[in-house]
């Protein structure tokens, strides 16, 4: 929720895991989380490029306030294809390690 602004929509608690679905307010969209039960190993990120995005109306805004919280975040980037800009973003890190892009609305982003 301090990320992301995505509150709990459901929970089911089974014996060896969890499943938590999380939900913007204001969006059908919806992010399922497992909950592996009893796992003391971190989970193995892999070697494969895979993320997920979620785009926002003011992205120094979103970066600023996740400095403030205290959540990790990578400086703002800005990615062009020749002259046009294509997105402005950072990228955040979950607890597991994996990475989610936080993009600028607009453009190819609208």
């Amino acid at each position: 929720a301090r990320a992301l602004g995505l509150e709990v929509a459901d929970r089911f608690d089974f014996p060896d895991f969890t499943l938590i679905y999380m939900r913007d307010p204001a969006s059908p969209f919806e992010l399922e989380l497992t909950v592996n039960k009893g796992r003391t190993e971190p989970y193995a990120l892999g070697d494969g490029y895979g993320h997920i995005a979620v785009v926002v109306d003011d992205v120094e805004a979103e970066h600023a306030r996740f400095t403030a919280e205290g959540l990790p975040a990578t400086p703002v980037k800005e990615l062009k294809h020749g002259d046009t800009p294509l997105a402005r973003f950072f990228f955040a890190t979950d607890p597991d390690g994996y990475k989610i892009e936080v993009i600028q609305r607009g453009g190819r982003f609208a």
